[in-house]
This record gives structure tokens, sequence and C-alpha cells, in this order.
């Protein structure tokens, strides 16, 4: 059965490995976009999303292309947001029937992953998920050898 990579992306670096993910695997490529765009300012953009990880907030993302539900296989790919993955991705996993599928996640991060593998197996209940591939990056350079992600998804069934 295909796969699906599936990824949220506010200033590229998730995007960049989705998009590198997906031709290694030959999988279908879907990005989550919010309906409503973030800010610019970054100060701004900090103290928003602390507030949406903290309340549980989802917001509108549009229709997607594929319907995921129909994927054995889902790589997911998110920026890491106050510790744990980007609201629009909770958006998503909101809608997306998880029981049997295998999931493999990945996060882009400045520092550390927080409780974001955590965060996935809670919210992907009865999917096999395997550990989540932390992919550091610094000023938008990724600092995580390319070899590490690329062992990470020769491993992807």
């Amino acid at each position: 059965m295909k796969k699906l990579v599936v990824y949220y992306s506010l200033s590229g670096n998730t995007r960049a490995v989705a998009k590198r993910i997906a031709r290694t695997l030959r999988a279908d490529l879907m990005e989550i976009r919010t309906v409503k765009s973030y800010p610019d300012d970054y100060d701004v953009l900090l103290s928003l999303g602390q507030k949406e990880i903290r309340s549980g907030y989802m917001p509108q993302i549009e229709q997607l292309p594929f319907d995921a539900n129909r994927y054995e296989t889902i790589v997911l790919g998110t920026p890491v947001w106050w510790s744990s993955y980007a609201p629009a991705v909770k958006k998503f996993m909101a809608g997306v029937s998880w029981k049997g599928k295998k999931v493999y996640p990945f996060a882009t991060h400045g520092g550390d992953l927080g409780h974001t593998p955590s965060d996935f197996r809670k919210a992907m209940r009865g999917a096999q998920v395997s550990p989540v591939l932390g992919i550091r990056f610094e000023n938008g350079t990724q600092v995580t050898p390319a070899g590490d992600v690329k062992t990470w998804v020769t491993a992807i069934e």
C-alpha cells in the first residue's frame, strides 16, 4: 500500500525534510496549512504559540488533497512548539482514525523534542508509533546529520 508523508511547516525546515523523505519513499506528500496565517513578528508568534499549546487550541486547516484514513503507513512531520507538536498537527490528527496504522513521526526543533514523543503516542492511540526522529536546526541550517535521517527513513516499512 502507498505511503503518505504529511507535515506542517511554518519556517520551511519541516517542509524541506518532508519533501526529501517523500522523494526517498516515493510516497504521496501532503502539507497541512492553516486557514489563517500566523504573524510574522517572532515575539508575537512565540506568545501566540505558547497560548495555543497551553489551551489545546486547534486552528482551522485547509482541506487536504488526500484522505489520510486510506493509508496504512504515515510519516508525520511537525516543528516543535513549546515542547510539543504544532496545533495544526493536532487538528490534523483529530481527523484521522489511527487504529492499525504504522506511524513514523519526525520533529524539527532548535533545542530538544520536549514531550513531543509522548504527546504523539497519546494522540495516536491504536497506531503502531515508531520513536520520533528529532531533527535539529540552527538558524535555518540542519545540524542533525543527513545520514541519521537517511538511516531512519530506510527503516520505514
